[in-house]
């Protein structure tokens, strides 16, 4: 698939169905019940849907601002979406099969899952640090505001990767020395870093492209974008503050 503009639909029609898949796991929850956290729980389902849905539609989005070549970028965004459809169905299936995601080498199935989900986070890495690099070497294009939204959007985003794969990390070493239960419960302190710097590439970015839509002057849609972005930055260090103090 060669098409650009064919590329994004199919991108933007997959992250709308992870969405939708972690909408319907809400209802689920709802009906069904069960607790909301632990490392088995309806939670997982609907968390991953909702932000790999939203993340994936982002990134197409957002991408297109980049001075990547068409093909590369079409060939990028069709693995990146792949990946996320293969996390979400992952954790999915785990979740109706009422045993853990992650870290989870009870049965070689469980194990042979746990291992997919773990490369499925590699390959995510490696996909948006290729991004992430390309806004940085060349200035992304796009209304006042918006390279600078663009560029922090990613640079917050390699901080939400770098946090997952600290969570993975430290998960892995306490399973391979026998403390499992621990390690379902070790990557609480990480949460909320990881959760509110995955969204910066989505956030900031719209809101440059809705203040292209006021009358403002570009100088004062450029501050106000510098605003947000240094007010999402202090969200995220209050979270790493928290992470820090709560490490256990």
């Amino acid at each position: 698939m060669k098409n650009p503009r064919a590329v994004d639909r199919l991108c933007h029609a997959t992250g709308l169905l992870l969405v939708l898949s972690g909408l319907v796991h809400l209802g689920v929850f709802a009906v069904d019940g069960g607790p909301w956290d632990g490392p088995v729980s309806w939670r997982k389902p609907v968390t991953f849907g909702l932000s790999f849905g939203l993340t994936l539609i982002a990134v197409t989005w957002v991408t297109s601002y980049l001075r990547v070549g068409p093909r590369l970028r079409s060939a990028l965004l069709l693995v990146f979406a792949a990946d996320c459809v293969v996390l979400v169905g992952g954790i999915t299936l785990q979740a109706w099969r009422r045993v853990p995601s992650h870290l989870n080498t009870e049965t070689p199935f469980d194990t042979a899952v746990s291992m997919t989900l773990a490369a499925g986070g590699g390959v995510l890495v490696a996909l948006l640090t290729v991004f992430a690099v390309a806004s940085f070497r060349h200035r992304p294009t796009g209304p006042a505001g918006m390279p600078l939204a663009v560029r922090s959007g990613f640079a917050i985003l390699l901080m939400a990767l770098a946090s997952g794969a600290a969570m993975i990390a430290r998960g892995v070493v306490l399973t391979r020395t026998g403390h499992q239960e621990a390690a379902y419960h070790s990557t609480a302190p990480l949460k909320p870093l990881h959760g509110v710097s995955l969204h910066a590439v989505l956030v900031l970015p719209a809101l440059a492209w809705l203040l292209s839509r006021t009358p403002w002057s570009e100088r004062t849609r450029r501050r106000m974008v510098a605003t947000a972005v240094g007010c999402y930055a202090a969200a995220v260090a209050g979270a790493g503050v928290w992470a820090v103090l709560t490490y256990r």
